[in-house]
């Protein structure tokens, strides 16, 4: 009952408000040795970004539809594609759906690649400067494309794991407010209402925002 009641809340608070930033405040804790050592490990990746699709037609299917979607945000298709290739693979090798990192995005900075939250938050997915201290190096950027997507995605599935599975958790976690849902619900509703895909539906109608 109460997962159903959730869902019902994120899809109207999702409908209401799409495009509203809540990028709070992820909160520095101590991490134990090998739970850095692992998330260093993630941050550091070098592979070349791609889809991590069945076939060449899944992907460019996903790809397609995905960038008519995201068109009146970001104008330039060979920048559009490139991030759409960046989420879909950081978020899969995080082992995150990547319709639903669109979806916080979306919540966090509006795809603002240069946003910047009243308390320090930076990027695409609002990364607190703190974690290139503790999991990174002095010369990752967080404004850069790629290495904001994989901080973003090394972090909330750090939170997922912490919190057993349970993305709604982990999402209040990420936006530094565990335990309130407004933030959740928002990311979740974007995520269904905008986001949402059927790899096999290949005349979806885009959903422009």
């Amino acid at each position: 009952m109460l997962k159903i009641l959730r869902i019902s809340l994120l899809v109207l608070l999702g409908a209401s408000v799409p495009n509203m930033s809540f990028a709070g405040s992820q909160k520095e804790e101590p991490l134990s040795n090998s739970v850095k050592a692992l998330m260093q490990r993630s941050v550091s990746d070098r592979a070349v970004p791609t889809l991590t699709f069945a076939t060449e037609e899944e992907g460019r299917a996903w790809l397609n539809e995905m960038s008519l979607r995201l068109q009146k945000r970001m104008p330039d298709q060979q920048y559009r594609e490139d991030f759409l290739r960046t989420v879909h693979y950081e978020a899969s090798r995080a082992g995150l759906d990547p319709q639903m990192v669109l979806g916080l995005i979306q919540v966090e900075s509006g795809f603002k690649k240069y946003a910047v939250s009243s308390v320090g938050a930076r990027g695409f997915m609002q990364v607190m400067p703190f974690w290139v201290r503790s999991i990174g190096a002095n010369d990752h950027n967080l404004f850069l494309l790629r290495t904001n997507l994989r901080y973003g995605c090394t972090i909330l599935r750090h939170y997922v794991d912490i919190e057993r599975g349970d993305l709604y958790r982990a999402l209040g976690r990420y936006n530094g407010s565990l335990g309130k849902p407004q933030y959740p619900n928002l990311v979740l509703g974007a995520w269904r209402k905008h986001w949402d895909y059927t790899p096999n539906n290949w005349k979806v109608t885009p959903r422009n925002i």
